[in-house]
Parts: structure tokens; C-alpha cells; sequence
């Protein structure tokens, strides 16, 4: 308590409105980090100081970002998911040399009160009301989603969720609220599942409650865009939770049917499941596959000949062992991840519905393997 009232007298020393300290800037993850060409693209050009430094390294190329598909805009919430490094590559105006006089220019631009409140607005602290007779075990369903938002993917998942809770006679919730990430709240539930999730949603506080939740023995179960985002901002998310980062998909076209091999058919997770199956989905590639790393099972992989990975988002899509499902021990805690789920029919599709279904109760602790303290 102490402290925060010292925090708040020095933002009055500062100047700051009692507007700007009611946001939640003070644990707000990027609110106050120096711009630079490796943060989020929208964060950069909202900031006229900083779109300025990149119109005089190069005319247009603030617009040329915003529209770096052929011309075409980048989809709504994109900015929140890319960087300006990361486009410049795609729009040509990648060379380090460029990239590095823009970063120093960016390192000169002094945030103003209202750029941190701005990069701080999708943030919350709002607590949704759990029911306080919620039946056990339970899941937590979370759909916080400030970057790329496929409503029919999100509606879809929700509706095989409640299906998958009904059948077994969970407690399930949903929230988009990133207040429940407490540790009371979290305590409540045996895992917690992101249903595409894109963009930076916790809070610094919020995201250290999720980590120990985890860490001393809580699950997370992932579906599809929640390993999904060109940039994580929220490196233990990205690499030690989930295990790797998505690097794209096919473009032309975007949807193939390939075959599914299931491995590790000893695994709770994929019981009963068939050795191989077909369908059509967007194919996610990663930047490495996790089947080396440690404490880390590969429960479905592709085969590439059944498909064309092709080039996506200027960087060839094919990775040789290309894992799309896998669990993952981080500590005590238990994490799965299913690549699969963009197209709405694939949350009806049997095997899928299956794998889903199992790897959250293997997340929820619920199944024979488990997660030894290490």
C-alpha cells in the first residue's frame, strides 16, 4: 500500500491527471518500454513523433505497413500483432541498415502521458462473477482477444466447450475480462483454456498470477490463434508455455486437406484416436518443432507430402517434422496445445472434437500421466 501511494505522488509530481492514473498503465506490460522497431505497429504509429521518424527514413512506408498484403490493409487488429520490423521485411524496406536508423530515431521519441495511457487502454482489472456453487473440476474459458478476432472460429470453439463440459459434468466459465487472471479467482479451476486468443491481454501482475498458477500445478489448454500471433510479447508464453512461435500459414490456398498421424498413442490425450487422419484446415508452421525439447510429448503431426506449405507472410512454410499438437510439462503445471481449429467445421469434426476433449482433461490433471515438480 505504501508503495502505491508513493507511485501515485510521483505521477502527481508529474503531472499526471487523475484520468490518466485510474488507467491501468502502472502494470500495463509495454505502456511505458521505449518505442522501437520491435514493438507492436500500432503502438509505433499512433505516436506522431515516432510515424514521423519513419516518414523521413522513408516516404510512404508508414502506409506501405498498414497495406503490406499487395496493397491490400492489414486485417483489423493486426496492428496490435506485428511489428514494424516484421512488415518492413514483407514490404521490401527490411535491409538491417534501414531498420537500424529508424530503431535510433525511435529511441529518441519521448512518450507522452496520453501514448501510455493509449498503449495501456486493452489491458483491464475487471473480476468477472464466478458462480460460487461452480461444480468440480472446472475450466475457465478465456477470450480476450485485443489483436485478430475470427468471430466464427471463437463461437464455434465455445459451442464444442459447453458440449465437452456438459458431457462430462464440468463447471465451466467464460471470460473476457483479464481481472480473473488472481490467484483466488485462478484456484477455482483445474485449467484454464485460451480459445484463439490474439494480442497481449494480461496485465504484469496478471500474467505473474497465470505463471504460478501454472507453475505449481494448474493446466492450460490452447486452441489454434492462441499460438497464433507473428509477434508474442510475452516471451514465456510464447516459448516455454506453448514452446514455439507461429511463423504462417499457407496463402494460395489458405485451406488444404492434409493427413494427421497421431503419435504417441499411449498418451491420455490421444486415446482412441486413429493412426492417420484427413482434413482441411489452415496449417499452421512454427519456428522449430518442439519434439526435441524436454518434458514435451508430440500427440498429432502432418505430413507435408499430403499438402503444399508453400510461402506465407515471406518466409516458406514447409518444416520437415511439423508438429500441430503436443502437451508440455512446465513444472508442475500441465500444457497443451492443438494448432487446429480455424475453420468452424473442424470444431464438429469427430477427431478433432476428440483430441480437443482429451488434451484438456490431461491439462486438468484429470488423466493417468502427469506433471512431476522439476
Amino acid at each position: 500500500m505504501r508503495g502505491r501511494l508513493m507511485l501515485v505522488a510521483a505521477l502527481v509530481a508529474a503531472g499526471w491527471s487523475a484520468e490518466a492514473m485510474a488507467a491501468p498503465v502502472t502494470d500495463c506490460p509495454l505502456g511505458r518500454q521505449a518505442l522501437s522497431t520491435r514493438s507492436p505497429l500500432g503502438d509505433v504509429l499512433a505516436v506522431p513523433a515516432a510515424k514521423a521518424v519513419i516518414e523521413a527514413a522513408s516516404p510512404g512506408l508508414s502506409d506501405a505497413m498498414m497495406h503490406p498484403f499487395g496493397g491490400n490493409a492489414l486485417p483489423p487488429g493486426f496492428e496490435r500483432i506485428v511489428t514494424p520490423q516484421s512488415v518492413m521485411g514483407m514490404v521490401g524496406k527490411g535491409d538491417p541498415a534501414h531498420v537500424a536508423k529508424i530503431d535510433a530515431g525511435l529511441a529518441k521519441v519521448k512518450l507522452r502521458q496520453a501514448d501510455v495511457v493509449a498503449r495501456c487502454r486493452t489491458y483491464d482489472n475487471e473480476r468477472p462473477a464466478i458462480p460460487a456453487d461452480l461444480p468440480r473440476p472446472a475450466i475457465l474459458v478465456f477470450g480476450k482477444i485485443t489483436g485478430f478476432r475470427d468471430t466464427p472460429s471463437v463461437n464455434a470453439a465455445e459451442v464444442a466447450l459447453k458440449g465437452i463440459a456438459a458431457r462430462h459434468g464440468w463447471g465451466i466459465v467464460f471470460s473476457d475480462r483479464g481481472g480473473v487472471f488472481n490467484a483466488r479467482d485462478l484456484a477455482r479451476f483445474d485449467a484454464v483454456v485460451w480459445n484463439n486468443v490474439s494480442g497481449d491481454a494480461l496485465t504484469i501482475p496478471q500474467r505473474a498470477a497465470f505463471r504460478k498458477y501454472v507453475e505449481q500445478g494448474g493446466g492450460y489448454a490452447g486452441i489454434h490463434g492462441s499460438g497464433g500471433d507473428p509477434q508474442f510479447f510475452w516471451d514465456w508464453y510464447a516459448d516455454t508455455l506453448i514452446g514455439a512461435r507461429f511463423i504462417g500459414h499457407p496463402m494460395s490456398p489458405q485451406f488444404q486437406e492434409a493427413r494427421v498421424m497421431v503419435e504417441g498413442k499411449d498418451h491420455p490425450a490421444v486415446n482412441g484416436l486413429p493412426a492417420e487422419w484427413r482434413m482441411s484446415e489452415e496449417w499452421y508452421s512454427f519456428d522449430r518443432s518442439v519434439r526435441s525439447q524436454p518434458r514435451t510429448r508430440v500427440l498429432a503431426s502432418l505430413d507435408e507430402r499430403t499438402y503444399n506449405p508453400g510461402e506465407g507472410f515471406g518466409r516458406k512454410m514447409a518444416m520437415g517434422d511439423h508438429p500441430i499438437a503436443w502437451t508440455r510439462c512446465v513444472r508442475r503445471g500441465r500444457s497443451f496445445y492443438t494448432a487446429i481449429g480455424h475453420r468452424p467445421e473442424n470444431y464438429s469434426q469427430a477427431e478433432s472434437v476428440k483430441l480437443l476433449d482429451q488434451g484438456i482433461m490431461w491439462a486438468m490433471g484429470m488423466a493417468p500421466e502427469g506433471c512431476d515438480a522439476k
